[in-house]
């Protein structure tokens, strides 16, 4: 019997009722490994370019990886896959919580959602058993308010995942909430859609299975090893979460100003996470397994922008702050709470922000097409007002909540201009001109412009990794070297979403001999170097050919003028 693993995974059918354990092979958890890799297989497989998102033939899959459930630093993550119904090609999003240990914990890596509903519903999964439950008591619900009624009625033990009132909606840049206020998303390429497609509010997991790994004392050496490494080198994430680095980045070019128009912006240290930390900070918060501890816990307690909950990531302050100039953190960490409520990426919600700004001083919209809203740069109250319109779906909201891509072909003339993305994604708060390989890492990402599906910056930054003919930190600004080089940390990345490891872990020291020493002691096999590589370069691949069956091919990987 292999460790790490469960070996099943649940098939449940929305449409016909019905519930079925499904045996995994040993032959494709080694081809694969899990989360990213064995989704994208089943995707690849269930769906083609012919298939609705919004529709009934479009699975929601949910996988977890071997380390999942382990004592393996930071493995409490997941992976959601679906076809995207806002780019229309591979849509997945990998996110840490709760949840995915949970899911382990009753006995199984993953599920397979097929079909839709007739009404709303919740999978219920306790020690073992699943039932689909009505959810007529949480449908409308925000997403703290469906996390809170379901523990309720389930006990506080439970984690969810959940949509919120825009997902209902099948608003395009929906996603998918977890562990209530401490607010872990799968925000990225519209899957909440998909999941309210299905009339699917939640998935309930609790259990208290143990999973089982090939070599405890092995495992435990070998953590003991890393551990003090991973935790003095994200001391800053850990004391200002994943904003520590606000004011660094604005200082090379990297941080996104005014709709990517914008240079430097003085204000920068009003956003920072040193300036949450020395304000509306009241708390911090981990994932399952993590001894780094990112999540942060905020409050505001009076004036316009009263917020209580997760405070606002580095990407949420790029966005809904950098992108818009809006240079107030009350406002910006009560956007992102509204984000999380509605269950709306808060990426791509301020990136629509943005660009709808950008057109408003262009003159290419005006105050009647914004329902009265003057959305002018660093208007706090307009960026909040938005945000409430995208996630109702009202008036140019409605417009907005498609993406920018699609918002500036039914605006027409130059509107497109200004519409930033990569196949319809909208870009994270990353500058590819600060770093050369993001430019070459967003034309090329499966999912459309990522930072994550490459991450190649951290290589630029501090992250080494010599077995890949990285002993130091690169040049930025390098031309050469930068197709291997991307190739290569795609391959990683692909290697720690099947996995199931967080991204910081690479600046934390940990190298590819780590997870090798950790597939050994976890699952008990000996893995070479050169077959991990060829796993991730195999699972990066498939992606590809996915995205080629829906009529993606090289002239689609670039970026925007």
């Amino acid at each position: 019997m292999l460790g790490g693993y469960c070996g099943k995974i649940l098939r449940v059918d929305l449409e016909k009722k019905e519930i079925r354990e499904e045996t995994l092979p040993e032959e494709l958890l080694r081809k694969y490994l899990g989360g990213s890799g064995i989704g994208a297989r089943l995707l690849y497989d269930m769906t083609d370019e012919k298939t609705d998102p919004l529709g009934p033939g479009n699975p929601l899959i949910y996988m977890t990886g071997p380390f999942a459930g382990t004592p393996v630093p930071t493995s409490g993550r997941h992976q959601i896959i679906a076809k995207s119904p806002l780019t229309g090609i591979y849509g997945e999003g990998d996110v840490g919580g709760t949840w995915g240990a949970g899911l382990k914990r009753c006995g199984f890596d993953g599920i397979v959602i097929e079909g839709q509903s007739g009404g709303p519903v919740y999978i219920l999964i306790e020690e073992g058993k699943a039932s689909l439950e009505d959810a007529g008591f949480i449908w409308g619900k925000d997403t703290y308010e469906t996390d809170r009624l379901i523990k309720e009625r389930h006990g506080e033990a439970v984690s969810v995942s959940c949509i919120g009132p825009s997902g209902e909606k099948l608003v395009k840049l929906s996603s998918i909430m977890h562990d209530g206020k401490d607010a872990r998303a799968v925000g990225r390429t519209g899957l909440g859609a998909v999941m309210g497609s299905k009339k699917l509010k939640a998935v309930v997991v609790s259990g208290s299975r143990t999973v089982k790994v090939a070599d405890e004392n092995g495992l435990k050496q070998s953590i003991k090893d890393i551990a003090p490494g991973i935790v003095k080198n994200t001391n800053a994430i850990k004391q200002h979460g994943t904003a520590a680095g606000v004011i660094g980045t604005e200082a090379i070019g990297d941080f996104p100003l005014k709709n990517w128009s914008g240079a430097t912006w003085d204000k920068i240290e009003n956003v920072s996470g040193q300036r949450m930390t020395e304000t509306i900070l009241t708390g911090r918060y981990f994932c399952e397994s993590c001894i780094i501890g990112c999540g942060r816990e905020v409050e505001v307690k009076e004036g316009p922008f009263v917020t209580g909950g997760a405070g606002p990531e580095y990407e949420t302050i790029g966005t809904l702050g950098g992108m818009c100039l809006v240079d107030n953190l009350e406002a910006i960490a009560h956007g992102s709470e509204l984000c999380n409520r509605y269950g709306i990426d808060t990426i791509s919600t301020g990136s629509a922000i943005a660009f709808a700004m950008e057109l408003y001083e262009k003159g290419l919209i005006g105050i009647d097409d914004t329902g009265g809203i003057e959305l002018t740069w660093g208007n706090a109250e307009a960026m909040v007002e938005m945000i409430h319109r995208i996630g109702r779906k009202e008036g140019i909201g409605e417009l907005l909540g498609n993406g920018v891509r699609e918002a500036a072909a039914r605006i027409g003339g130059r509107a497109v201009e200004y519409a930033i993305h990569v196949k319809g994604l909208e870009f994270p708060a990353h500058d590819p001109r600060a770093y050369n390989s993001l430019a070459l890492g967003y034309a090329t990402s499966n999912r459309g412009a990522c930072h994550l599906q490459g991450a190649s910056y951290f290589f630029e930054k501090t992250a080494t990794m010599p077995e890949l003919g990285i002993p130091e930190p690169k040049d930025r600004h390098r031309l050469d070297d930068q197709g291997e080089f991307q190739k290569n940390t795609q391959n990683i990345m692909c290697l720690m979403d099947s996995l199931k490891l967080c991204k910081f872990l690479l600046y934390g020291g940990v190298r590819t001999t780590h997870m090798r020493e950790w597939l050994k002691y976890v699952v008990g096999w000996d893995i070479g170097f050169e077959e991990l590589m060829e796993i991730g370069d195999r699972v990066f691949n498939l992606k590809r050919m996915y995205n080629v069956k829906c009529g993606i091919s090289r002239k689609d990987d670039t970026l925007p003028p």
